[in-house]
């Protein structure tokens, strides 16, 4: 690794890759070192916006960068980071880790024994308002989140589940710090050959319940979570940004406005990780935390396909 900058680099340039190789290309102290894409008229595209290489293979992306980016489809996070570590890159695949426990574990290994990094995806956790969720939950007691986009056939490789309940999962985990002791799950097929519309009520071994809503066929996008403990709760939007904290106070109950700074949570995800690489310190979103994230969707995902 050069002692100044940090070579990076994105396997996949598709819908969401393309704002990985922009971010880097713009990130103080980093390199966009090279792209590995499969289709050559999307490759040419992000190669001139950006100006930097195309490589041909993945162990030539490995050898030219220290830290890549895997934004492929999810069904191929497996077979493209296993070479890349091989190769003595650190990554950050996208959420989820893999589709099974078993590739996540091949992933978790391979980095081990190779001393390497490995950051999952989990956006969320660097949205400015997990950021305030982090300082402002202390034991929470009742978690409800509401997570509803439109359809659209990119990410249908997995249901919904795997697909968008994982980000919650990955929140409430992170807020709770607690063992799951229980799950109930529903959930419907509409318009693709998986779930589509999901329902799941997670208990944990502290008492805490949280109870998840997602649905990709809805006619508007919502990323909400309520969080309710014993000084109150609050109320958070995750994709605007905002949000209010109702606390028990001597008079009753006091509503404030919670001050978020705004922010693009993938810059903040990606200037982490960075970070992380450079100090050679665990990542914020470590492959342990996405694998018992995944560990949790495949349960539900399965209680799920077994009533259908």
């Amino acid at each position: 690794m050069s002692e100044n900058v940090l070579k990076c680099g994105v396997a996949g340039v598709g819908y969401l890759g393309q704002h990985h190789a922009r971010i880097y290309s713009e990130l103080e102290g980093v390199e966009l070192a090279g792209i590995f894409e499969m289709d050559d008229e999307r490759a040419a595209e992000i190669c001139g916006k950006y100006n930097c290489p195309r490589v041909e293979t993945l162990e030539e992306l490995a050898d030219v960068c220290d830290a890549i980016s895997v934004v492929v489809p999810t069904d191929r996070h497996h077979e493209v980071a296993m070479p890349l570590l091989a190769g003595g890159a650190h990554l950050l695949i996208e959420k989820p880790i893999c589709q099974s426990l078993e590739e996540a574990s091949d992933i978790l290994k391979a980095a081990k024994e190779s001393n390497l990094l490995v950051q999952v995806g989990h956006i969320e956790h660097f949205n400015p308002v997990m950021s305030f969720l982090e300082e402002a939950v202390a034991a929470p007691k009742f978690i409800t989140a509401d997570r509803l986009a439109p359809f659209q056939s990119r990410g249908t490789e997995v249901g919904v589940v795997l697909d968008l309940m994982i980000h919650d999962i990955g929140i409430v985990l992170q807020l709770v710090k607690s063992p799951v002791k229980k799950i109930d799950s529903v959930g419907v097929n509409v318009l693709s050959k998986t779930e589509d519309i999901a329902n799941a009520r997670i208990q944990f071994e502290n008492g805490c319940v949280a109870n998840l809503n997602v649905s990709r066929v809805s006619s508007k996008k919502v990323r909400e979570i309520r969080v309710f403990q014993s000084s109150g709760y609050l109320s958070l939007d995750f994709m605007n940004q905002a949000g209010h904290v109702v606390n028990v106070g001597s008079g009753g109950l006091d509503k404030g406005e919670v001050p978020i700074e705004k922010g693009e949570p993938l810059k903040f995800e990606l200037a982490s990780f960075a970070e992380s690489v450079r100090r050679r310190q665990a990542p914020k979103v470590t492959g342990e935390l996405g694998r018992t994230a995944l560990e949790i969707a495949i349960a539900v995902t399965e209680q799920i396909r077994a009533q259908a």
